[in-house]
């Protein structure tokens, strides 16, 4: 499977060995991209190239990796060897108030994430700008509805309101629509998986996540039990949010995580949906 992707995008190939057992209530990590295998680039650096015309130059990138549909665990595609142990970053509700700083301090250290956006924070021509910079740092950007609103509660035509405006502001800012899609609250229905199959994504919950529970609303609690929880496993999906005490802990839980071991899933090799297609 191929999937054309900009080339100034960071590609690494993370091997995993394994998958998560999923629990998830939601009211809705130096790190380095580890691979075992990196990509030869021409001796012109394709990864940055241009065209004469100034257009980014687009290479064909192999999916490695998929989301388990049952407990949306990281899976590998096919038979991995390699590294023992992979997580994916991923921080729903943005960009409020912190995603961007998150952001800076992930690209620092190499460290690839998904930003999950509620269509309501990039109504703004701020917001707009924040998801831009988010974005041109080379991370992921996922739909998470436009208001947050829980699926469940609202009628169908609701459902694709929050779902397909959302999706269509991402487009307006990126250039791309979002290849995966996480309900609020992990509350999907039958019509909104009908819609992001329609709309080729994937749909993402959560392996384990705490940030939004009360107890660990403080960054010393959440490095703790981000860290220690019996809930970490091979292919962990991790979910956090744009928090005060998100940001004041991520990097001590990336460190953590990686003297477990871990390192982190590139999600621009995560397959979707239109990646199967022509």
């Amino acid at each position: 499977m191929k999937h054309k992707l900009i080339a100034f995008a960071l590609f690494s190939t993370v091997l995993l060995a394994g998958c998560n057992q999923e629990t998830a209530e939601e009211t809705d990590t130096s790190s380095s991209v580890a691979s075992s295998e990196v990509a030869e680039q021409e001796s012109s650096s394709e990864s940055t190239a241009e065209s004469e015309s100034g257009e980014p130059v687009e290479e064909d990138v192999e999916y490695r990796y998929q989301v388990n549909q049952t407990n949306y665990a990281i899976e590998p595609i096919a038979e991995a060897a390699g590294e023992e142990k992979v997580a994916l970053l991923t921080f729903d509700d943005a960009p409020d108030e912190y995603s961007v700083e998150i952001a800076h301090k992930l690209k620092e250290i190499d460290a690839p994430a998904i930003f999950f956006v509620n269509g309501m924070y990039i109504e703004s021509d701020e917001g707009k700008e924040a998801l831009k910079e988010i974005y041109e740092l080379g991370f992921e950007i996922g739909n998470h509805t436009q208001t947050h609103q829980n699926l469940q509660n609202i009628s169908p035509e609701e459902q694709e309101a929050e779902i397909l405006e959302t999706s269509q502001l991402i487009e307006e800012v990126t250039g791309q629509k979002p290849r995966f899609f996480r309900a609020p609250h992990g509350a999907n229905t039958d019509v909104s998986r009908e819609i992001v199959e329609a709309e080729n994504m994937t749909l993402m919950n959560w392996t384990f996540g705490y940030d939004f529970q009360p107890g660990y609303q403080d960054a010393e609690s959440l490095i703790d039990i981000t860290l220690n929880t019996e809930l970490l496993y091979n292919g962990a999906n991790i979910l956090m949010h744009d928090r005060e005490w998100t940001n004041e802990a991520i990097l001590p839980i990336i460190e953590g995580l990686e003297e477990k071991g871990y390192s982190f899933v590139d999600p621009t090799l995560i397959a979707s949906p239109e990646s199967e297609e022509e």
